[in-house]
């Protein structure tokens, strides 16, 4: 046995602390998210985003998310008594999900599709 004392206050173990200078990493910088146009509908229960990342649809609390490579097509038009967006989104395995967003004031649709159509566009160029 030998006299050295506990490891405590005075001594640290090995493997502990930062790593000594000729291991340390240089810091990353920050990466830039990727960025392009976004698109948002919203009403009191659901909402349709379109972004960088692919399309969401949250209905009564619920999400889906849909990345890009997962999709295979998005369809989008008025419902038949022209006050809501529905979207439909088709999953690369042939299922369909669907979100319906009211646009209040009716007005709204139009703006909706002018932009929707741009975003689609820019992200989904061949027009699937």
């Amino acid at each position: 046995m030998t006299n050295q004392p506990p490891y405590g206050h005075h001594q640290q173990p090995q493997g502990f602390g930062p790593p000594p200078p000729q291991y340390a990493q240089p810091p990353m910088p920050p990466q830039a998210a990727p960025s392009g146009p976004e698109f948002m509908a919203v009403d009191r229960h659901n909402s349709i985003v379109v972004d960088v990342e692919g399309v969401a649809f949250e209905d009564h609390d619920v999400t889906a998310e849909f990345p890009w490579q997962e999709i295979r097509s998005v369809h989008y038009r008025a419902s038949p008594s022209g006050k809501a967006l529905m979207m439909a989104v088709v999953h690369l395995d042939g299922r369909v999900y669907e979100c319906v967003v009211q646009a209040k004031p009716r007005e709204l649709l139009g703006q909706w599709f002018a932009q929707l159509a741009a975003v689609l566009g820019y992200y989904r160029p061949a027009g699937y």
